[in-house]
């Protein structure tokens, strides 16, 4: 039985693609993202901004956004609105020999390996004891099992900016 995360869309038509694809009408307003696999279209979102994290992670990432979370960064909205959809994408943080050459010294780091790939979609109904977001992680591609409540623990230094570290890069 496949297992679905279903986020509400005030007026706004979008299609998200995973496994199979979900159109979302007007009528219809919901969004939808299997926790089986990844979805297809979460790569051509807009980019949010970008971040390097230090210490025992060091990675990259590039923090993208649906079109509700992107109308609401722009507009300097918050709390984001239900409907809204964060995507992580991290990569390990290495030095580029080539670019290093390039510039005479060492000095580029680029993204190396694939991390992972984390989600945070907005229900403020649903999902109400946890912030109003769901937490959804896959590494490697595959679906990884977390406690929602974990990674709220995580995100409570950011409750004045509903939980989200992210701050819009135009």
């Amino acid at each position: 039985m496949r297992q679905a995360l279903v986020f509400d869309i005030v007026g706004v038509t979008a299609v998200i693609v995973g496994s199979t694809v979900c159109a979302i009408s007007v009528a219809d307003k919901r969004t939808a993202i299997h926790r089986s696999e990844l979805p297809s279209g979460y790569r051509d979102w807009r980019l949010i901004s970008v971040a390097h994290e230090e210490g025992n992670l060091n990675d990259i990432r590039a923090i993208l956004g649906n079109d509700v979370a992107i109308a609401a960064f722009r507009a300097g909205k918050l709390p984001l609105p239900d409907g809204a959809i964060i995507a992580r994408l991290a990569w390990s943080h290495v030095s580029s020999a080539e670019n290093d050459r390039a510039f005479g010294r060492a000095q580029s780091f680029v993204a190396g390996t694939p991390t992972n790939v984390q989600f945070m979609a907005k229900d403020s109904r649903k999902y109400a004891s946890t912030g109003g977001w769901e937490f959804a992680q896959f590494t490697g591609g595959k679906f990884v099992a977390i406690a929602a409540q974990g990674c709220l623990a995580c995100h409570l230094p950011a409750k004045t900016r509903d939980y989200v570290f992210t701050s819009y890069s135009p």
